[in-house]
Formats: C-alpha cells, structure tokens, sequence
C-alpha cells in the first residue's frame, strides 16, 4: 500500500475530520493540506473560524506530514503543538499546510501555516512534536 492511501484511509476513520467537513488536498513526504470550508457550526461568535478548527486542522496537517516520513505499519499522535492566530481567519475555505522540519525515530518536529483558499494569507501558524508508535 502507498503512504498516500495509508495517510487517506487513516483520515476517513476521524470522526471529528468528518464532522467538520475536513478533507485531504494534498499529500507529499513530509508535506500534507487539510481544508475545511466554512459553515455556521465552525465559526465563533464573530463570524470567523473559531480557534478550535484552526489547531485541528493543522494537528491533521502535522500529524499526516510526520505520517509520511514514518515506517510503513507505524500511527503517529500529537505529544505538544502550539498555535499562534495571528489575524482572525475570515475565508470561505482555510488550508493548513503541515509540513515536517525534522523527522527522528521517534519524534517528528513540524509547523504548520493556516491561510485562505488562495495560499496568500496567513491566519495562524502552528509548531507540533509527534510521536511514531511503532507497530505491535
């Protein structure tokens, strides 16, 4: 199996991906996109995207991207992340980019970039250290 239908078939199992409309754009080692377009149920009490789906969507970014450098067979999980909102996030439709900065044996290191549909302009960023579990 290719790691592009390991890191698809791991996504399709996450209940919260799919209740917030969440979806896999692009898939490369150490590089993966989530969107999410925006519905009343994801915004906070301005309008925008609430934090909680800024930090979710980059945590699947980072996690799929540390995914892809792991050995076939392993699960990743998020062990610490940090998010910085910058601008509060007022699009149609975020992209978070997750994209890996040092990949070890054990822990991944990445960041992530949250922007609107264009790419053009940043919401957030976000660090996050991942753990492989090896297969049992």
């Amino acid at each position: 199996m290719t790691i592009e239908k390991i890191v698809l078939e791991s996504f399709s199992k996450q209940g919260f991906m799919k209740h917030l409309g969440a979806k896999i754009i692009s898939i490369d080692e150490g590089l993966v996109k989530v969107s999410c377009i925006k519905s009343d149920n994801l915004t906070q009490q301005n309008g925008f995207f609430h934090a909680g789906v800024i930090t979710t969507i980059a945590d699947a970014a980072c996690g799929y991207a540390a995914l892809t450098t792991m050995p076939i067979g392993s699960d990743v999980l998020s062990i610490e992340f940090k998010t910085n909102l910058m601008k509060p996030a007022i699009s149609e439709n975020l992209i978070a980019i997750g994209k890996v900065i040092k990949s070890g044996r054990t822990l991944v290191f990445c960041e992530a970039k949250i922007m609107d549909e264009k790419e053009e302009t940043i919401f957030a960023t976000f660090q996050g250290t991942m753990i492989c579990k090896q297969p049992t």
